[in-house]
């Protein structure tokens, strides 16, 4: 679990101290605005937009998505308004948390399977910063990878729109890491027993790989 401090470290190797401070702010910012909400698995709400933060900054994306990062709730969840985040981070990544937020409000599970390529057009046209989409992607990665503590028909849900949205966006920005993950969570939690015969099957073809390798060595 990622702290505030590990982020200020991790940021702090490519980003200007005065960047820093400005990441360290809005964490605290966005601390008090959800200081009392919980996650589905009883942890401070706070975790969540860290977490976030934290894949963003291995990107090494700028000091705005970070902090946009970090806020990316609070209008949705809180009663913070845009003018308010403006006002004390800057329009910039106001418009960012905004785009976030417009974003996450839309019902995904009224669309059907078959619209769901024209619906990533539709998610990447009305975006006017790339930076809006890497935030929600990252969003979602560690949703994926924290989704235990929901239904299982809801994580089927969550896992199907992944697959048919969000895995595809990350492809189309080349961004093979993040897509290569929500592939694997999703198919894991829609396919259980497939997902454990092809990584039993995987695990053993690489076994037998360092085997040969071994052998070749030693010849």
């Amino acid at each position: 679990m990622t702290s505030i401090y590990e982020l200020e470290k991790l940021v702090g190797s490519y980003l200007s101290s005065d960047e820093v401070e400005k990441i360290t702010r809005a964490y605290e910012f966005s601390a008090k605005a959800h200081e009392g909400q919980h996650r589905k698995s009883g942890e401070p709400y706070i975790h969540h937009p860290l977490e976030v933060a934290r894949l963003l900054a291995d990107m090494h994306m700028d000091y705005q998505t970070l902090a946009a990062a970090i806020l990316h709730d609070v209008i949705e969840d809180t009663p913070t308004l845009k003018n308010e985040i403006q006002k004390k981070f800057g329009k910039g990544v106001a418009e960012l948390v905004d785009g976030v937020s417009k974003l996450t409000q839309i019902n995904f599970s009224t669309f059907a399977e078959a619209q769901a390529h024209n619906f990533r057009k539709m998610l990447m046209a009305m975006s006017n910063d790339i930076r809006v989409i890497l935030v929600k992607l990252a969003d979602r990665l560690h949703n994926m990878r924290t989704l235990g503590a929901l239904s299982a028909e809801k994580r089927r849900r969550i896992a199907r729109e992944t697959l048919e949205i969000y895995a595809p966006i990350a492809q189309r920005l080349g961004i093979n890491s993040i897509r290569l993950e929500l592939e694997e969570l999703g198919f894991a939690i829609l396919y259980p027993m497939r997902h454990r015969i092809l990584t039993e099957q995987v695990i053993k073809a690489r076994g037998h790989r360092k085997e040969v390798i071994t052998k070749i060595r030693n010849s």
